[in-house]
């Protein structure tokens, strides 16, 4: 088919060995690609109860039909595996500028199983794939790997690796590309630890064809009309995600202390305003996109006065900040380095040092740490990563960690992942997405707070909610099977991907059709939670959200949450 190679990659690290088989035109006309195509692998050859970290464990690795070409947005891959932190369906997206190298490779996805009998990476090039060892870069940080393999790959070539974190199995480990960028979330990089995978390189030569190029010159200078027009996308270009820290403190969502509170009182130390007035901030952006929402930083005073870094993005300003309640934009950024070097996601690494606090002050932990002590949180993951004292247990993630200490009334998180940036307390609709999302509290899979703070339906409103919230959820999936950068999603609605699917794939969809299989894969996201024991009684928020109110008095019932997931399950199971 048409933007496709229909082609995919089989690697067994256990035996050393590849192989290529054909991926047929139904798969795609059912799967449209992407997420999916990883989706369906996922459901089907992952075996029922796999430990995450296992050798029996699949990963899949997925590019989307978008990806490659020049369309403005495109520049993303994805990670399929059962999630090492919630233990059900587990998905990561990355951009930057390894997805058209993984493209040009000729794979529309690869799945990896076994496990390497010494730690070991690999280069995948056009038709083969190539076994080397990696012991020397056992325990080195994520930076220092990427370096080695990519100065022992081919000229031009790119690649994805692991940290020390990863290699230790920390259930929030990440995997890491472009020095900064990060396949985030779920704990994607203890899977390639499981499997003694420190790394991949990719070069590759080999491109796709599209069914109506004229269509897609079209599609493509109407996403640039749109941007031209969008003021959203003259603020990510100017100010990046840093924005939206001040948008979520106006609005009392910006979680801090610990989800006790709505709003940070020194949050404007920590927002895009201060950072582009005491930084050196200079704008970048992925191949093919005009956006230019990266934010390269340089620290240009105190006792980090030189380091330069990518970011930190509002989600780290939130986690490693707000719940930590650091007032220092400069200390955020230290720390989103040391977690990037040692390859953990800055959401979870927030949400967890926080939880720390909380432990050590209820006398659960005898670790000494309290609020706004950055050092400590240094501390504290370097104890996570070696699996030692209170870090053992926090390397198990939230869920069982908080199981383990006798916390789990205060712990916060849905199926074992934690939630970004946006209070459900206050946010009704995020209530809805951190439940409903088959990778746990997650706020990409409909980006449903873009909706309730541009005004689009009130935050407070519950009837209704689940209707909108889908629309989102299903559009989103789509840019998920294309692959594309969801802050495009004002500039890319139903019409443009109807279009793009069109123009690369040559299949002409009405919005009903395209409904219908976006619904079938999120519906076959929460089947294979369903598999491993995650069902309907997960798809809700921790007891202490429907209990505690935030300091500023808002607040969520349990029966409006109830009320929203049903209308949810009713819409979901009518499109069946």
């Amino acid at each position: 088919m048409k933007g496709f190679f229909n082609r995919l990659l089989r690697i067994d690290l256990t035996n050393q060995s590849f192989e290529y088989e054909e991926i047929p035109d139904e798969v795609f006309k059912k799967t449209l690609g992407g997420k999916g195509l990883g989706v369906h692998y996922l459901l089907n050859e992952n075996p029922v109860g796999v430990d995450p970290c296992g050798p029996e464990s699949r990963v899949i690795i997925a590019i989307g039909p978008a990806t490659g070409t020049k369309l403005w947005g495109q520049s993303r891959f994805a990670v399929f595996a059962k999630s090492p932190a919630t233990g059900g369906y587990g998905e990561s997206y990355c951009g930057g500028s390894l997805a058209p190298k993984i493209n040009a490779c000729g794979s529309d996805a690869i799945i990896l199983t076994g496990k390497s009998p010494e730690l070991t990476y690999l280069k995948i090039e056009d038709n083969r794939v190539i076994f080397e060892s990696a012991e020397m870069l056992g325990g080195k940080n994520s930076d220092e790997s990427e370096k080695y393999i990519l100065d022992h790959s081919e000229d031009g070539a790119g690649a994805m690796v692991i940290g020390p974190a990863g290699e230790s199995q920390v259930r929030f480990a990440c995997i890491k590309s472009d020095i900064w960028r990060s396949v985030g979330r779920g704990g994607m990089g203890a899977v390639f630890g499981g499997k003694n995978l420190k790394g991949i390189s990719f070069f590759g030569t080999q491109k796709t064809e599209i069914a109506n190029p004229d269509l897609f010159k079209k599609v493509n200078k109407l996403i640039a009309k749109n941007g031209k027009e969008s003021p959203g996308s003259a603020l990510y270009r100017q100010l990046g995600t840093p924005m939206m820290v001040n948008l979520l403190n106006k609005n009392k969502a910006f979680p801090t202390e610990y989800w006790k509170s709505g709003l940070f009182e020194e949050h404007e130390s920590i927002n895009a305003d201060y950072m582009q007035e005491n930084c050196e901030v200079k704008a970048d952006n992925c191949p093919n996109c005009f956006l230019r929402c990266t934010k390269k930083t340089r620290i240009l005073k105190g006792r980090h006065k030189g380091l330069f870094l990518e970011g930190p993005e509002y989600e780290t300003f939130y986690a490693i900040g707000g719940l930590n309640r650091i007032d220092s934009m400069e200390e955020i950024a230290y720390l989103n380095d040391v977690c990037d070097k040692i390859g953990v996601d800055t959401m979870s690494a927030g949400n967890m040092a926080a939880f720390a606090i909380e432990a050590f002050k209820l006398g659960k932990s005898d670790f000494e740490i309290d609020y706004n002590q950055p050092d400590k949180i240094v501390e504290l993951l370097a104890l996570i990563v070696k699996r030692e004292g209170i870090g053992a247990v926090l390397a198990k993630g939230i869920k069982e960690a908080s199981h383990e200490l006798g916390l789990e009334d205060i712990a916060v998180h849905v199926k074992g992942l934690e939630p970004s940036g946006y209070d459900p307390r206050t946010l009704k609709g995020m209530a809805l997405s951190y439940a409903t999302s088959a990778r746990g509290a997650c706020h990409l899979r409909g980006t449903f707070y873009k909706a309730e703070l541009a005004g689009l339906i009130d935050k407070d409103q519950i009837e209704g909610k689940a209707e909108m919230h889908i629309d989102f959820e299903d559009r989103s999936a789509l840019f998920d099977c294309m692959i594309l950068c969801r802050f495009f999603r004002d500039l890319i609605q139903w019409d443009e991907l109807g279009m793009i699917i069109e123009a690369i794939m040559g299949l002409k969809m009405t919005k009903g059709e395209l409904q219908i299989i976006a619904n079938r894969i999120t519906q076959n996201t929460r089947k294979y939670n369903q598999q491993e024991g995650l069902d309907s009684t997960t798809d809700t928020l921790p007891k202490r959200m429907f209990n505690e109110a935030t300091k500023e008095g808002e607040s969520i019932s349990e029966a409006d949450l109830i009320s929203m997931v049903n209308d949810y399950n009713q819409i979901r199971e009518s499109r069946v």
